[in-house]
């Protein structure tokens, strides 16, 4: 060691040997000057001093003073000097210390601080402590010591407890690692690493910095703001909480950051320390709002620091209520979307383009009405709701007005020319016509019997025929208004001579002898049939059924020679016949025979040929029922008979009694039995089904 006193008043350094000095600006150290080849800085500890650098020519070092050599006292004295250095230097470089500048960590974490130490050699002894010291303190307080043969915590330290010590001495670069468990914000201080070697000391320090992420921003929205107050107004304010260190907040409107200015916008921040040292931080925003700002999104953004980075959350992106006077007011009908038509129900809405909505009140030929939410309903609208409509609107003692007008669409009952049921002669022409008066256009659908017919307001029947009769329906629509239509009906019945629509056609029967024939005419009005044999002998029976202008007419013949057979359909426009010629052989083979049909009227007469296999259907019930009518109708056509050869029964001028059943019912059935023969009387066969009229099958 070289002792040096120092001279406050000139700030040099006055050493034995009256060598010169200067400060070096550190006012810990000087720097001494030898020759131009050697340089020696100092540390200042008390009245001592530490060299800490080299002379790199230390062997040429000359002391000088006033341009002269020094004596040869100050050049042993220099010698001395020299090596002492040269010694000091060689302890300092083989021990030295390294350590992270900080260590950052988050509240509750674990902190890892890592001390490195080398030592050019091994060394006898090792030492190692670690200390603590608060901001704007001077002493430091231990909390761990390790030698070569103990190691132990600090007891009754804020850390005792909470720490743990690792060594690793395998290499030259030896580490000591001080782990924190649950860190807490007072561990942020400084930590001081202390490595001893043979009695030589150095130390390393790192700062601590605790982190904690703030809760997601809160933003709370003033119920509203109103336009026009020439002053900044409080909208919102956004609150973080438990955030560590204390973060800052920046408003935005649509993605623009608010600056904070006297005239329109007032950001005011406070921050509360809570009970943890956890920062609360609220901050609030005054703005001089615009009508426009009513569809603006505020937000507020909280930038915060995390260990080794800073981040950023938002908060909701939110809208504010502003309040502003009314300029206008509109209506509109918002209820049905399109035309009206009578019987909807209409909804008319007024409203103004002021917030909040002034005082709607309605008006309609200077009627008040009522209404609510302002909402005019109209229920069940006629043509007398047409007309102009008109909303008042009160704001801030200001009226201002509005009108709609609507129209009611309607469209009247349909009438269809001739109005009454029609009858048309056949082969006569009518034409019909159908409308409505409307106010809107209309086109008219023709329907028969539920079928598509045409389109147009007049319907033209040309030729008719029965195929003409029926129930035509004419559906009035309006053109612009599909929901607006109507429709009315007329029935028309054709008349005319009867048609044969199945002429004399055989059925077999089980007997030999006997079969029935049938015969199927229409006609309006509905036609009369009358059976004519050639053998007036061979009838036994007859009966009818009708369904609406369709007569079916059956009788029953029991024969074994040839015979004709003539069915004749008339009414009061004309007569038709249709005759057949039977061999006895049919009766037998059941085969049928072409049938002749003349027709008679008071206008022209016409012949008819129809030939039809008619279909024989039963089964075994119907046949063992039909067997057994026939054995009693036998039995009694035997004793009427033996009645008739006794002279018990009179007889007119045929000999014959007729049993006839009438009926008014359309499917009645007649029947006519007949005695001359000694034959049985012979049922047709098929009752209640056998035969089918044409448009039953």
């Amino acid at each position: 060691m070289w002792l040096v006193d120092k001279n406050a008043n000139s700030h040099q350094f006055a050493a034995t040997g009256e060598c010169f000095s200067k400060t070096t600006g550190d006012p810990q150290s000087v720097e001494l000057s030898c020759d131009s080849q050697a340089k020696r800085s100092v540390s200042q500890a008390g009245a001592v001093f530490h060299t800490t650098c080299s002379f790199p020519h230390f062997y040429r070092a000359l002391w000088t003073a006033a341009g002269g050599l020094c004596s040869m006292a100050q050049w042993r004295l220099t010698l001395t000097l020299t090596a002492l250095y040269v010694f000091v230097w060689r302890v300092w470089a083989s021990l030295e210390v390294t350590m992270e500048d900080r260590v950052e960590v988050l509240l509750d974490s674990e902190a890892d601080i890592l001390c490195v130490y080398s030592s050019a050699e091994p060394a006898s002894s090792l030492t190692i402590q670690w200390f603590v010291r608060a901001p704007g303190v001077s002493n430091k307080e231990q909390i761990y010591y390790k030698n070569s043969s103990s190691a132990y915590e600090v007891q009754g330290t804020k850390f005792t407890g909470r720490i743990s010590v690792s060594h690793s001495l395998e290499t030259t670069k030896r580490n000591s690692i001080l782990t924190i468990n649950n860190t807490r914000l007072s561990d942020a201080l400084e930590f001081f690493c202390q490595v001893s070697v043979d009695a030589i000391s150095e130390e390393g320090r790192t700062q601590l910095l605790v982190f904690n992420a703030p809760t997601r921003p809160t933003i709370k929205v003033e119920p509203y703001v109103s336009v026009g107050t020439q002053q900044p107004e409080k909208i919102a304010s956004c609150e973080v909480r438990n955030a560590y260190p204390a973060p800052n907040i920046t408003w935005y409107k649509d993605r623009t950051p608010l600056q904070h200015s006297d005239s329109k916008v007032k950001v005011k921040t406070t921050r509360t320390v809570n009970p943890s040292r956890l920062f609360t931080v609220e901050s609030k925003l005054e703005l001089e709002v615009e009508k426009q700002d009513k569809d603006a999104k505020f937000y507020c953004e909280v930038n915060f620091f995390t260990p080794g980075t800073q981040e950023m959350m938002e908060s909701d992106h939110v809208n504010i209520t502003v309040h502003y006077p009314t300029t206008e007011a509109t209506m509109k009908q918002e209820s049905p979307k399109g035309l009206i038509k009578e019987g909807d129900r209409v909804e008319i809405r007024c409203q103004g383009n002021g917030n909040p909505q002034p005082f709607i009140a309605f008006t309609y030929n200077d009627e008040d009405l009522q209404s609510e939410n302002n909402l005019l309903v109209l229920d069940s609208v006629t043509r007398r709701n047409s007309g102009t409509y008109l909303c008042s609107a009160l704001d801030q003692f200001e009226e201002i007005s509005a009108n709609l007008s609507i129209t009611v669409h309607y469209l009247d009952s349909v009438v269809i020319i001739p109005e009454e049921a029609v009858q048309l002669e056949e082969g006569n022409d009518l034409s019909l016509t159908c409308n409505a008066i409307s106010s809107l256009a209309t086109h008219a659908v023709w329907y028969k019997d539920n079928a598509y017919l045409t389109e147009g307001h007049v319907l033209n029947l040309h030729n008719a025929s029965y195929d003409t009769a029926g129930m035509y329906v004419c559906v009035i629509e309006a053109s612009d208004l599909p929901e607006l239509h109507r429709n009315n009906s007329v029935l028309i019945t054709v008349i005319g001579k009867p048609v044969i629509i199945a002429g004399v056609e055989v059925i077999p029967l089980d007997s030999e002898k006997s079969v029935n024939l049938s015969c199927i005419a229409t006609g309006h009005p509905a036609p009369t049939i009358i059976w004519t044999l050639s053998d007036e002998q061979a009838h036994v029976g007859h009966w009818i059924t009708k369904k609406g202008d369709e007569v079916l007419s059956f009788i029953s013949i029991s024969t074994t020679a040839h015979i004709t057979a003539s069915c004749e359909a008339s009414n009061k426009m004309g007569t038709v016949k249709a005759s057949r010629y039977i061999e006895a052989t049919e009766l037998k083979k059941t085969t049928t025979s072409i049938t002749s049909t003349t027709s008679t009227s008071t206008k022209a007469p016409e012949t008819i040929n129809t030939s039809k296999r008619v279909r024989k259907e039963g089964s075994g019930v119907i046949i063992a029922v039909i067997i057994i009518l026939i054995l009693l109708l036998a039995i009694l056509g035997s004793v009427l008979y033996f009645l008739y050869k006794k002279g018990k029964i009179p007889c007119g001028r045929s000999g014959k009694q007729d049993l006839t059943k009438e009926s008014a019912s359309k499917d009645d059935i007649v029947v006519e039995m007949k005695s001359g023969k000694s034959e049985e009387a012979v049922l047709l066969q098929g009752v209640n089904g056998e035969k089918k009229f044409p448009s039953d099958q």
